[in-house]
């Protein structure tokens, strides 16, 4: 009998945005499936990993890493968005700033990021959009920067799980097919592994083998 082989991708993908934008809510609904009201700020950043099926032979483990949002920890992006394949770039689409240091990091990851890089500007939260008094990022000037960049817009609401899967099944079918290895079925791939590393003090907690931060 022949070896079941599978065609195996790895993406290091990184979250960059501003603080309570809804980052890491975001990849708790993705790899949880679950939305939790209370979460505290992310300190340095939070690593997991999640491996999604394309079909019955193709497979993309994910390595998330969601970065802080503080601007105290701005200086250390380069640390996560180095060698990364695509970056999610998050805003709350009821704060105007938000999207406005959105549109810093985008800058940002032209200059430096590596040359390929997979870049999705991700409108948060619209799930408040019929809040009454909301105060709403314009949806068409949005797009029309997104347009003016090349980059893909896309809505979601980590509460409520709408746009979510969509996103992140997006970035794994975008993946250029040098990427992908063939290889025999890995074993004791363990989904939803990961820790976090304190940069604010002397924790340092990851569980993941196989990064490549």
């Amino acid at each position: 009998m022949d070896a079941q082989v599978h065609r195996n991708a790895h993406c290091k993908l990184v979250l960059l945005g501003d603080s309570a934008v809804g980052k890491s809510s975001l990849v708790h609904r993705y790899v949880k499936q679950q939305f939790l009201e209370l979460r505290e700020s992310t300190i340095g950043a939070a690593f997991i990993t999640k491996t999604v099926n394309l079909d019955a032979y193709t497979s993309v483990k994910f390595e998330i890493w969601d970065t802080a949002g503080q601007e105290r920890y701005k200086s250390l992006a380069p640390m996560y968005y180095r060698n990364a394949d695509a970056a999610l770039v998050v805003f709350d689409v009821t704060d105007q700033v938000s999207f406005e240091r959105a549109e810093r990091w985008i800058k940002e990851l032209r200059l430096q990021a590596p040359e390929g890089l997979i870049i999705k500007l991700v409108g948060n939260k619209i799930d408040l959009k019929d809040r009454p008094n909301s105060n709403l990022v314009d949806e068409a000037m949005v797009r029309e920067y997104s347009y003016s960049e090349g980059i893909e817009y896309l809505e979601c609401s980590a509460k409520t799980g709408q746009g979510v899967m969509e996103i992140f099944e997006g970035i794994a079918n975008e993946l250029p097919q040098e990427k992908f290895v063939v290889q025999g079925v890995e074993d004791g791939d363990i989904q939803g592994q990961g820790g976090v590393i304190d940069l604010n003090g002397a924790r340092v907690h990851v569980h993941a083998a196989g990064c490549r931060c």
